[in-house]
């Protein structure tokens, strides 16, 4: 039944790649704000690169970011929730009128309005010790109520089921999110680490379930570009157990943090996240070396030594270094997906053919090399200074190279002359 599923969402797609701009709404909207993940990409990748440069000064102890208390809990937040939210916005803006026949893409004034809720829930957070934790709390919990709000309603119209976990991952993050919140207003007793690990995972979960759909139809995309005959299947069932996974050692590590069992279920979640590296095999056709097909499995690696090097971690006694191999999950898988869904997005989505080149593939090689310099710190601690800034000048390159490349892509109409 999963594999049939699975066969109707590629039909799906291939049926409403393009025929979806048939719904777009009447009016000339300016390039800007023809399409969701326009202004929110121009955006978001200069604010990766002012966040994580801020921080690691801030670590590093070359700045002070004074008007912050809690300088480390800000970095957390922000690394998942404040980019985390973008994605989903670019993401969902841009995905639900694919996925769902007669969903109107939301563009113009209300894609404005959205946007700006996302710049406020960022200033805001930027000012929580002065503008108070209510007021953040309102503005970023109400933008992922509203990007739910918009999604709910396509997705449970749809009879055939294929997209409600992303609709319940949603409501999982917003519920995060409260709690979240509530912990920072004191109003229940909880540290922000533990809840924004616990966010992690739920994330993790939601990048596994969005790569499924961005590997089908980039992918696919690929294979008819290059006149292949053949079909690529994400198939659901690897990806639902490398998810099952994920979630219940996520939920341990809530419960019982210092539980033997976690290395196990953290190997578990390694090695069922491997498994979906199998759906890269094809029957007649070899594309493990193509380099779009490469950089997409680099994230389901990372996330793999992510959980596997955790797992190490519980069963090492020599070295504490759970919160340094978390970052092969932040860092790298979440950093990696961000970029790689980023090229994807503004590639296809502005009427052109995938490609990749040595810049692009730069762009990849560095995040993964700033994840293993951050992952390994426990090892060289006499540098984490160094260690730090250079994995941090690393990180923010490749999204330099895509503002470079992209940019003058997401300010201009689409090559092929459709709207959006």
């Amino acid at each position: 039944m999963d594999i049939k599923n699975t066969k109707n969402d590629e039909k799906e797609i291939k049926n409403y790649a393009t025929s979806h701009y048939a719904f777009y709404p009447k009016g000339d909207y300016p390039a800007l704000l023809a399409y969701g993940f326009r202004p929110i990409f121009i955006l978001l990748a200069p604010y990766i690169v002012l966040s994580i440069l801020l921080w690691s000064l801030s670590f590093s102890g070359f700045i002070n970011i004074s008007f912050m208390n809690d300088a480390l809990t800000w970095h957390m937040y922000e690394m998942l929730y404040g980019l985390g939210t973008a994605g989903i916005l670019a993401f969902f803006l841009t995905g639900v009128p694919e996925m769902f026949p007669g969903a109107i893409p939301i563009v113009g004034k209300k894609l404005l309005a959205l946007v700006s809720l996302w710049v406020l829930g960022r200033v805001s957070f930027w000012m929580i010790d002065y503008v108070g934790v209510y007021f953040v709390a309102l503005t970023n919990i109400s933008l992922l109520v509203w990007i739910t709000a918009l999604v709910a309603k396509p997705v449970f119209k749809d009879v055939k089921r294929n997209h409600f976990s992303l609709a319940y991952m949603l409501i999982v993050l917003i519920s995060i999110q409260i709690w979240f919140f509530s912990s920072s207003a004191s109003l229940i007793d909880f540290t922000s680490m533990e809840i924004l690990k616990v966010a992690l995972g739920a994330f993790i979960v939601l990048i596994l379930l969005a790569l499924r759909r961005v590997s089908m139809e980039s992918i696919n995309e690929l294979l008819e570009d290059e006149n292949i005959d053949e079909t690529f299947y994400a198939r659901s069932p690897r990806y639902n157990l490398a998810i099952f996974s994920i979630i219940l050692y996520t939920i341990i590590e809530f419960l019982y943090p210092d539980n033997s069992i976690l290395a196990w279920l953290a190997f578990a979640s390694a090695a069922a996240t491997l498994g979906v590296l199998n759906d890269f095999i094809l029957k007649d056709y070899n594309i493990l070396l193509k380099p779009f097909v490469m950089y997409l499995m680099s994230i389901i690696i990372l996330i793999a030594l992510g959980y596997g090097f955790l797992g190490y971690d519980y069963l090492n006694d020599e070295i504490y270094a759970l919160n340094h191999f978390r970052h092969f999950l932040t860092t790298g898988a979440f950093g990696l997906t961000f970029y790689i869904i980023m090229l994807i997005v503004s590639t296809i989505h502005t009427g052109r053919h995938l490609f990749t080149n040595i810049y692009t593939s730069l762009g990849v090689i560095l995040i993964i090399l700033s994840s293993f310099i951050r992952a390994f710190i426990p090892y060289y601690e006499n540098y984490m200074i160094e260690a730090y800034i250079i994995s941090s000048v690393l990180f923010v390159i490749p999204f330099i190279i895509y503002m470079k490349i992209f940019f003058p892509y997401l300010l201009a109409k689409r090559v092929d002359g459709l709207k959006g």
